[in-house]
């Protein structure tokens, strides 16, 4: 019989233990001490993060959109997701759970990770580790689920049912779920359109074909979804020290200058593992002070960390610890900040598309833009979009550099909206001018949008320009149900006898400069 060509590497995923902490957003902004009857939930990026059980109860959902949480949950409480302080208040369940076995691995604000092999041989048997560990969270204030399978993927999935999965059961038991769960969401989307919904689906798939197909992204989902190693673990070539290290020559008591290190140790760490042909799925952050303490955290991620992912969890940490004291006065300061590379699999890149672009060069992007936003600030570096509106100005949308994008759909009627062709140019803010009749007052455009007089000059910076043309008005009525926010403009355009053709608008008796006209 021809042997498995997977034989080698085919062994099952080691044991997981996983610690869940529902609805962390909510808990970090409201508390512990939660009344059970307020509907409350967290947003981000203009959709619902979280919510709590009574707002859930309500009919509010994750990712829905605010105004259709509030328009379906009466009294709703929103607010803004806090994740630096996600990151330090969850610094107290790591630090508890990390009591109890060794090897923690922190994924996000809200979820750890241990091996459980070692632990449960330790605290008799993995039922019996699954109560001390829901036990030592509880004690520190904290609600957790706690599930144990085989791999990552299967125990998290696992801790959402406070589930203790049994060995060799983790394909049985996510056969049934959602193949979103487990592959991102190109390839979870990819995967649906081709009649896969479910990871039991896809794990039916011939490795082989799922390989020529979904290349290297698809083997490891497929792996996973079997219950084995996503990637393979590589070793350590010899002799080769991927760690990145900074030391200070004075010590720190706060946590920004470390932070400000961090970038660079990041990129230098990733530097070393892009010429080594290899990729970390989990680094350790160390921090020594003074006086010879060490506090160090392990930070995992399931698919390869980027530079800006390594340096986003450094931030994190190193801002749970300060918030923790760990490197005070007391302790003399911190004095270096070691980045240190684990879970090595070997990179397998990728093919080259034209519609994809160059990883390499999607890497050094992102680090220049993480240098660039570092001295200017967040909103120092954005990108420009095209998005639906009425006016010009609303249609160009500038969005800080990882931030969500504008959803306001371009295409929409968008009843009010200039005709074609739009402005060549768009000030960054509105012109003040006047535009005059022939006897020299405020043209005035009445209710109906009618000009009361045809405009014959226009005064723009002390300067006249006669105007040799002009077509309009057009209405445009905004939010007229709120008596607060409803806006009325009307828009003209106009030729001036210098050969210049621009964009005026009127509201309120007030005509400004919206745009300019290519000549």
């Amino acid at each position: 019989m021809a042997a498995d060509p997977e034989s080698a590497d085919a062994a099952r995923a080691p044991r997981v233990l996983v610690v869940w902490c529902p609805d962390w957003p909510v808990t970090t902004v409201l508390g512990t001490d939660l009344d059970p009857d307020r509907a409350a939930a967290v947003v981000e990026h203009g959709r619902l993060l979280a919510a709590t059980d009574a707002a859930r109860a309500a009919g509010a959902r994750r990712g829905q959109k605010v105004r259709t949480a509030q328009s379906t949950v009466a009294g709703l409480e929103l607010h803004d997701r806090d994740l630096d302080a996600e990151a330090r208040l969850f610094e107290q369940v790591a630090h508890t759970v990390a009591g109890l076995a060794p090897h923690l691995e922190v994924l996000r604000p809200g979820i750890c990770a241990i091996p459980a092999r070692g632990p449960a041989r330790f605290h008799g048997g993995e039922d019996r580790l699954v109560e001390k560990v829901i036990d030592a969270v509880e004690a520190a204030g904290f609600e957790c689920r706690v599930g144990i399978a085989d791999g990552l993927p299967a125990a998290r999935l696992a801790a959402r049912s406070h589930r203790v999965v049994p060995p060799g059961e983790s394909a049985r038991f996510l056969a049934g779920f959602p193949v979103g769960e487990l592959a991102d969401g190109k390839l979870a989307d990819l995967l649906v359109r081709l009649g896969l919904p479910t990871i039991g689906q896809f794990a039916a798939l011939p490795t082989g074909s799922v390989a020529d197909r979904f290349g290297p992204a698809g083997v490891a989902a497929h792996r996973a979804a079997r219950g084995l190693e996503a990637r393979p673990v590589v070793a350590r070539p010899p002799g080769l020290d991927l760690t990145a290290e900074e030391r200070f020559e004075e010590p720190h008591l706060l946590a920004e200058p470390l932070v400000f290190a961090a970038r660079v140790l990041a990129e230098r760490l990733h530097t070393g593992l892009a010429a080594a042909g290899l990729a970390c799925r989990r680094f350790e952050v160390e921090v020594r002070c003074a006086d010879g303490t060490v506090a160090s955290r392990a930070w995992r991620h399931e698919g390869a960390l980027s530079t800006g992912a390594v340096a986003e969890r450094v931030r994190w940490q190193l801002q749970a610890w300060q918030h923790r004291a760990l490197f005070s006065a007391v302790a003399g300061g911190a004095v270096a900040l070691r980045l240190v590379p684990d879970g090595l699999v070997a990179d397998p890149g990728r093919q080259l598309s034209l519609l994809d672009g160059d990883r390499e060069a999607t890497d050094r992007v992102e680090r220049a833009v993480a240098r660039v936003q570092a001295i200017l600030g967040h909103t120092g570096l954005v990108t420009v979009e095209l998005a639906g509106g009425r006016a010009p100005a609303d249609r160009v949308v500038r969005t800080p550099w990882g931030d969500a994008h504008q959803e306001r759909r371009a295409d929409g009627p968008w009843p009010g909206r200039l005709p074609a062709p739009s402005p060549a140019y768009v000030p960054p803010a509105p012109v003040p001018v006047r535009l005059l009749d022939a006897d020299g007052q405020e043209v005035q455009v009445t209710a109906r949008a009618e000009a009361l007089a045809p405009p014959a000059r226009l005064v723009l910076g002390g300067r006249t320009a006669e105007v040799t043309g002009w077509a309009g008005p057009w209405p445009a009525t905004e939010r007229w149900w709120d008596t607060a926010d409803a806006r009325r403009t009307a828009r003209l355009q106009v030729t001036l006898a210098d050969g210049r053709a621009l964009l005026l608008a009127v509201e309120g008796g007030r005509w400004r400069v919206e745009g300019a006209y290519d000549g």
